[in-house]
């Protein structure tokens, strides 16, 4: 995996894993990357910086009502984030393509209640809304297992 500071037109700094560089270049190129903060895609590679802690008896700066949040703690919540997602796709099965299909099954019955991650497109996403299926978009694109080095 590797981690890109990525920044979107409206200039908001965020962090995203990809499973190579070629992956960050086709997911932009098919559009799939957006602001996690505006929804904008418009979105590139921001100058990183490199990853140097700070001093032990060093205390991070609270944050101000009002004040926007620094890039460390704006990043240090994506992380967490990142963090919680692969937490619960531990015991997700990953179904692909099949998903829209799949959840479609279980939410009429046919098919066992249980835990699945996939691919569907934005026009899949809305109708299985429309028809009351439960889905959730997932907030950090996920390499699919046969992807993985």
């Amino acid at each position: 995996m590797i981690v890109f500071d990525l920044r979107c037109s409206r200039e908001h700094v965020f962090e995203a894993w990809f499973g190579s560089s070629g992956a960050f270049e086709d997911q932009r190129a098919r559009g799939l990357l957006s602001c996690p903060l505006c929804g904008d895609a418009d979105i590139g590679k921001a100058v990183m910086a490199p990853n140097i802690p700070a001093k032990g008896n060093r205390q991070s700066a609270p944050v101000v009502q009002g004040e926007a949040p620094s890039p460390e703690v704006m990043k240090a919540a994506i992380r967490a984030l990142a963090e919680a997602q692969a937490k619960a796709l531990e015991k997700s099965e990953w179904v692909g393509r099949a998903f829209a299909d799949r959840a479609r099954a279980m939410h009429a019955g046919e098919t066992d209640h249980a835990p699945i991650h996939g691919e569907a497109t934005a026009g899949e996403a809305r109708a299985l809304a429309d028809e009351g299926v439960a889905i959730a978009p997932l907030p950090f694109p996920v390499v699919p297992p046969e992807a993985i080095n």
